[in-house]
């Protein structure tokens, strides 16, 4: 009797939570000063991407600035594109377009909303040591063996590596060499063991990224055009996005930021810096450019 009156009393404290709940479903919450902008917004930035981690960075200090409630959702760019599409984020500020992610907007983007680009001197690369013996992807081939017969590669699922395995290996008659892919990070590392012990190494790159002036390294030029023109940086947001954050939408189609100014913020966070605090870090950076903040919002 005593087990059957608790479970009752259970129940009807679960039923009286779930009527709670759905009495308190509503509209909801936003900015409010003027701002009919949903207050929580959901910023996705993939793992490793570094130009990503610091755009979404400043935009979230930004944006909480203005009285949003922003969350960094970090995840790897596949999950990142499902996500929007179903609404689970609400936006992602680093779609390389036309070529890196052009497999995702087959398969998601009629369910995505393109914000526009903020960044349109974008583009894949491959680099090597500033005192190689070597200025071109044509010469790798007959002198991989100074490069160990070996190219640093960054995540498998990569547009960068796809690129690599589908046009510039083949393009230039690399398939001998060994081709490593595991994450940005561990080529990183491989390039500062490289360049700490004064040896050649082969990396695959981007530019914008910051470790094209952190370290002494040469981009090498691609005659055959493997690795295709330059890209663009994108901000896109979940189907609906631009009824829930109008203000936001507008404030991306106005974002612009150049390599200079990028790379300016990438060095504070990544290279002046060890930590991953980054808010510090960030709002140092913005009262040093305060200037250009305030015009991104005006």
């Amino acid at each position: 009797m005593k087990n059957r009156y608790t479970s009752f009393i259970a129940v009807g404290a679960v039923s009286m939570l779930a009527l709670a709940g759905c009495a308190s479903a509503g509209p909801a919450e936003t900015v409010g000063d003027g701002n009919d902008d949903v207050k929580s917004l959901d910023l996705a930035v993939f793992n490793g991407w570094d130009e990503g981690i610091a755009a979404s960075e400043l935009w979230k200090a930004i944006l909480d600035e203005k009285g949003y409630d922003v969350e960094l959702s970090y995840a790897d760019a596949a999950p990142v594109f499902l996500g929007l599409s179903k609404g689970d984020y609400d936006l992602t500020l680093d779609v390389w377009l036309p070529d890196t992610h052009a497999a995702y907007l087959d398969s998601y983007g009629d369910d995505i909303t393109d914000l526009g680009a903020w960044n349109e001197e974008s583009k894949l690369t491959v680099a090597v040591n500033e005192d190689a013996p070597i200025d071109s992807l044509a010469e790798l081939a007959d002198n991989a063996d100074l490069f160990n017969n070996e190219i640093v590669g960054i995540e498998p699922g990569a547009g960068l590596t796809a690129a690599m395995e589908e046009r510039v290996i083949p393009g230039y008659g690399l398939e001998s060499m060994d081709f490593q892919t595991s994450s940005t990070a561990a080529m990183l590392t491989a390039l500062t063991a490289a360049t700490d012990n004064g040896e050649n190494i082969v990396v695959t790159l981007w530019e914008p990224h910051w470790a094209n002036s952190a370290f002494p390294i040469k981009t090498l030029e691609d005659p055959e055009g493997t690795l295709a023109d330059l890209e663009s940086l994108h901000a896109f947001g979940k189907a609906d996005f631009s009824t829930d954050y109008p203000q936001v939408a507008e404030w991306m189609d106005n974002f612009e930021m150049d390599l200079d100014t990028l790379y300016s913020l990438e060095q504070a966070m990544f290279v002046d810096y060890e930590g991953s605090d980054y808010a510090p870090i960030v709002e140092k950076w913005i009262e040093d450019n305060q200037e250009y903040v305030d015009g991104l919002t005006s």
